[in-house]
């Protein structure tokens, strides 16, 4: 582990998201550890990396939607500029379909925002020892896909959606307007406009009712994973 402001034993942890009481909440639940500490905080990429250079971090806990850019760039910033520092997804967005796509980013784990704080400890702790944490569920379905030698091949088309352009359409299943989703993601409407061309494309539909009804089964499809 890392060793941070002279204390033997105590990785640095750095938060790195949006919500301040989220961070607050974060950094008092660590603060009670005796083999973690937190050595620096962040809301979007840029503060991020300058914390990164700055503190030296053992660990980084990233939410995926951050002001102004995208949890899953940063991570991808982090593990090319700093292969040493590890990287914890912790986020709202549903694990099945952002879990895999997180670690093939370069993440070491992912844990939802709605675990208990035992049990984001423990993530922290086992990624940490250098294994990759997700829960079981994820596991498995990761180790379904392997088995089968032809997986690549029958892509959904949703896999090919980029992270951000996955979060808008998750927006747009979920009933939101442009006005709003780019809200939620700290981008502007023109930027939100611009992933609906492209996820459209992507996904072959031809008008914004089409587009509509694909993210609703989707939704659908994903809340019984």
């Amino acid at each position: 582990m890392n060793k941070v402001g002279g204390t033997t034993g105590r990785a640095g942890i750095l938060l790195v998201d949006d919500h301040p009481l989220v961070r607050e909440a974060l950094r008092t639940a660590l603060s009670r550890e005796l083999d973690l500490q937190v050595c620096g905080e962040a809301e979007n990429q840029r503060q991020a990396l300058a914390a990164v250079a700055a503190c030296k971090p053992a660990l980084a806990i990233v939410d995926l939607a951050l002001k102004d850019s995208d949890g899953l760039e940063l991570i991808r910033e982090i593990s090319h500029r700093y292969p040493e520092v590890l990287t914890l997804v912790l986020s709202m967005h549903d694990e099945m379909h952002f879990a895999e796509r997180a670690v093939r980013a370069g993440a070491n784990g992912y844990i939802s925002k709605q675990e208990a704080t035992t049990r984001i400890l423990d993530a922290v702790r086992t990624v940490l020892r250098g294994e990759i944490y997700w829960s079981e569920g994820v596991a498995a379905q990761v180790a379904s896909k392997a088995a089968r030698p032809d997986a690549a091949a029958r892509r959904l088309p949703y896999d090919l959606l980029s992270e951000r352009e996955l979060q808008v359409f998750e927006f747009i299943g979920m009933g939101r307007g442009t006005a709003q989703t780019a809200a939620s993601l700290h981008i502007d409407v023109t930027t939100v406009e611009s992933h609906r061309s492209r996820i459209k494309r992507k996904l072959g539909c031809g008008t914004a009712a089409d587009l509509l009804q694909a993210a609703i089964r989707w939704r659908l499809a994903t809340a019984y994973c």
